[in-house]
């Protein structure tokens, strides 16, 4: 194999991803432009979005949609079943799936722990062994894990948020140990926030100011920005990089 024969333009022309949370927000954002960059999709979430499936296929590639609930076992099984059912092959994974309740961590109920670990850490890992076995018996493949500066830094009212997502990273490291021999590579992406329409409406406030100002950049991201790595590391550009955290946080993690 040559692995300096890649795509200087990162298209993931015929390339089969699988995103969850694909429905809005970031998940939303990946499929739009993995579809524009030539993947077909296998969306997975909660609910449907017929305007992603809209606009997929109005580029000319295909989207199958697949609802579930990514704390549930058998909704994974079933998706990643079906998904390969669809087109025989996963190439890409993209976990997405997540929420973010926050609280101090004196107030933070039991409940909103085991939701956070059970949507952020174990749908995630659940997912990844059900694709990385099929990505085991073909070519490999690469697995993309969205996670957070707060898995890297402490926030304020964070600590169950941020300790799904510190994790989430040290599980990317584990997966990569043990299949970069399989060439699979699995990454994450670490973000600050992202105005998302969700983002926008609890960040911009005077809060979101305050915490602005603490960022070297002085300014949030967007999902698009997001999308632009994940679309990297997809491609066969990342073959070398396997088991990292990108952090995109206007340098709020350096201090």
């Amino acid at each position: 194999m040559d692995y300096r024969s890649f795509d200087e333009n990162f298209s993931l022309e015929g390339k089969i991803a699988l995103i969850t949370g694909a429905s809005s927000g970031i998940g939303l954002e990946i499929a739009r432009m993995y579809a524009r960059k030539g993947a077909d999709l296998a969306a997975f979430d909660l609910a449907a979005n017929s305007g992603l499936t809209e606009y997929v296929r109005s580029l000319g590639r295909r989207c199958e949609s697949f609802q579930g609930d990514i704390t549930r076992p058998e909704d994974i099984s079933k998706a990643a079943d079906s998904a390969l059912a669809a087109f025989g092959r996963v190439d890409i994974l993209v976990n997405c799936a997540g929420i973010g309740i926050v609280d101090k961590a004196e107030d933070l109920s039991e409940e909103v722990w085991d939701k956070t670990m059970n949507v952020n850490l174990k749908g995630s890992f659940l997912m990844t062994q059900a694709i990385g076995r099929i990505m085991l018996g073909q070519s490999g493949g690469k697995i993309i894990c969205i996670a957070s500066q707060a898995g890297i830094v402490a926030l304020d009212k964070h600590i169950a948020y941020g300790c799904s997502k510190a994790a989430l990273i040290h599980m990317v490291k584990q997966f990569a140990f043990e299949w970069a021999r399989h060439n699979i590579n699995i990454n994450a992406i670490s973000p600050t926030v992202i105005l998302t329409p969700l983002g926008e409406r609890h960040w911009n406030n005077p809060t979101g100011d305050a915490f602005k100002a603490t960022i070297p950049a002085r300014r949030f991201g967007y999902p698009e920005e997001v999308a632009a790595c994940a679309v990297f590391l997809a491609s066969d550009a990342a073959g070398l990089i396997n088991g990292e955290n990108l952090v995109i946080d206007g340098g709020f993690t350096i201090g």
